[in-house]
């Protein structure tokens, strides 16, 4: 089968298409004929080298950690779903290799209708972060949220997973996407100089939690949240030194699992509520764009561009 792939660090040209032996389910998995499959902003700086002494890798490192497609292969154990059903889902962070045209998933849900299969396949690692980063900071009605970063791939879910837990959503964006962002239910504003008053002139009272989607803003951030304790982040790599809680699934969250672990129950548990609010028409997966496997390199140069509106896919 074809799958994504790099065998040494670099910039995005590094990553190519490569032929490779199919993956079969194991105990609790299942294997999926992929429709369409995610492009992570993370795997950018996991490619870049940036996230070594994080996630150190062996080459060839397979890239892809959520997909959506058709199941034809069921795992031991596994119940409630049978081939030829529709879902989408995630693998291991060690095993990852959803863009491929085969995946095993860890944790999947049923494809909800209203997903097209670039919006189901670009679904489930934001809705995971989302939903992670948002139970962490104890988001619920009655609480006013920052999204900073807010038009992007996970931006753009915690918006919406937000506002459907009753909470007020401040969104940070570039000017051109602030009527996108109202559209998914928050209030916009604008990043950079001059934050911190702009979101105490929104908001006098102040804010409960802040959801940093784009790093390098962090004082500001902390400074809007008024505690350290009240900030998580998922793209700023200096959060320790502000001690700020940086939120990803390994090698070992606190509040996700370890490498190797399924997915399961926290993604199981976003995923769920992810289908159901996709049922009631209050969940949408915003695609930036959706390129040929075979273009992933051109798929990765979009992503680390930081000027994708939603999620950039991989088609299958």
């Amino acid at each position: 089968m074809r799958a994504v792939q790099f065998t040494e660090y670099g910039p995005p040209g590094v990553v190519h298409v490569a032929e490779v032996a199919a993956p079969h389910a194991g105990p609790s998995e299942i294997r999926i004929n992929v429709r369409a499959s995610g492009v992570s902003p993370g795997e950018m700086r996991i490619r870049s080298g940036e996230m070594r002494d994080v996630v150190p890798l062996t080459f060839p490192y397979r890239t892809g950690f959520d997909a959506a497609g058709v199941v034809d292969e069921v795992g031991d154990g596994v119940t409630g779903v049978g081939i030829g059903d529709a879902v989408f889902g995630m693998t291991t962070m060690t095993a990852r290799g959803a863009n491929a045209d085969f995946a095993v998933l860890a944790a999947w849900a049923p494809k909800p209708d209203a997903w097209s299969w670039e919006e189901a396949g670009g679904a489930a690692g934001s809705v995971e972060t989302a939903t992670r980063v948002l139970d962490r900071l104890a988001v619920g009605a009655g609480h006013t949220v920052l999204v900073q970063g807010a038009a992007g791939g996970v931006g753009t879910i915690a918006v919406q997973l937000a506002v459907a837990r009753g909470a007020t959503v401040i969104g940070t964006a570039s000017e051109h996407n602030h009527d996108f962002l109202r559209s998914l239910g928050a209030e916009p504003t604008t990043y950079g100089t001059g934050l911190v008053e702009r979101i105490r002139a929104l908001v006098p009272a102040g804010v409960d939690a802040v959801f940093d989607c784009a790093g390098g803003a962090l004082p500001d951030l902390i400074a809007i949240a008024g505690d350290t304790a009240r900030v998580v982040t998922i793209a700023d790599l200096a959060a320790a030194a502000h001690g700020v809680h940086m939120s990803h699934g390994a090698p070992a969250d606190a509040t996700g699992s370890a490498v190797g672990a399924p997915a399961d129950p926290l993604a199981s548990h976003g995923l769920t509520i992810a289908v159901t609010l996709a049922g009631e028409g209050r969940l949408r997966v915003p695609v930036a764009a959706a390129f040929p496997l075979a273009e992933a390199a051109a798929a990765h140069e979009l992503s680390e561009s930081r000027h994708a509106r939603g999620k950039i896919v991989l088609v299958s």
